[in-house]
């Protein structure tokens, strides 16, 4: 069996290294691994460190379209059976990829398997498990339980649904779940933790986290045509969180991140214009 592990990458020469280390160290006799990487045009040492891996993964460094286009390009340049997915600040664990070629071979119903994760830092530790979940699709509407690093998924599934939706900035991973789990895909949850996902200051996760919620609300609303109460909250507490510190007193703190769900859920769900939403948050915080 073929395995095409495809990485989106820009300025990540902090990471990038151990992120190719992390799927070079996976090698078996039993399966052939190919590794590509798509950078955005990188103005760091991305390319010197990409240059140093020499054979093992085959490269290509110009400007793109963001990191959906990137993972797309990757993805249509390979030709593996099972198809990977992972970050330039991100990495696999020993035998990961083993163990999800055992799983499918023992599981050929199964189109797309999904492991634990960890959350980790700059130095590799981790500090705490991403909140994995078994398979459920309604539960992943009211939250994104699936860890993207540990996902693997038959080329069967883009042939069929398509690839990653490139209008998107932050939620793709989360939207082609979304996808494919509403099209009936067999979805799989292995119980083994098979990588680390970075989070630190200065990624999109942490570093735009209103932005982020924005996103994905949107997207619920317009996949949905109602975004869960739990979203409208997640972007209200980042919301507020954004404007002012707890330290200025919790029922202040609380009080306004409920005036502002209040305000978003009518704003996602009933129409509220996009006028109003802003006035409000303008009056919570003068």
């Amino acid at each position: 069996m073929k395995v095409s592990i495809v990485t989106p990458s820009y300025n990540q020469a902090r990471f990038i290294g151990r992120t190719l280390q992390s799927v070079a160290s996976q090698n078996s006799p039993d399966f052939e691994i190919e590794h590509v990487v798509f950078d955005g045009g990188s103005t760091d040492d991305t390319v010197e460190v990409l240059k140093h891996f020499g054979g093992s993964v085959r490269w290509v460094s110009k400007p793109d379209k963001g990191q959906a286009h990137a993972v797309n390009q990757g993805i249509c340049s390979t030709n593996g059976e099972i198809i990977g997915w992972l970050n330039s600040d991100d990495i696999y664990y020993p035998d990961t990829i083993a163990r999800v070629i055992t799983f499918f071979a023992a599981n050929p119903h199964v189109d797309v398997v999904y492991g634990g994760g960890d959350h980790i830092n700059v130095d590799d530790h981790a500090f705490e498990r991403y909140p994995s979940e078994p398979w459920d699709f309604q539960r992943l509407k009211e939250n994104c339980f699936i860890c993207q690093p540990a996902v693997f998924f038959r080329r069967n599934v883009v042939e069929k649904h398509g690839l990653l939706d490139e209008s998107l900035n932050y939620c793709m991973d989360y939207e082609y779940w979304l996808r494919i789990g509403h099209a009936g895909v067999q979805m799989a949850y292995m119980d083994e933790v098979l990588a680390g996902s970075r989070l630190y200051s200065e990624n999109k996760t942490l570093g735009a986290r209103v932005m982020v919620h924005r996103e994905i609300n949107d997207m619920l609303k317009n996949k949905f045509r109602k975004v869960p109460d739990r979203w409208i909250f997640n972007y209200a507490h980042a919301f507020v969180e954004e404007k002012m510190s707890q330290k200025n007193g919790r029922k202040v703190f609380a009080m306004k991140v409920g005036l502002v769900a209040v305000i978003s859920s009518l704003y996602w769900n009933k129409r509220v214009s996009v006028s109003m939403l802003s006035e409000v948050k303008k009056w919570a915080f003068c």
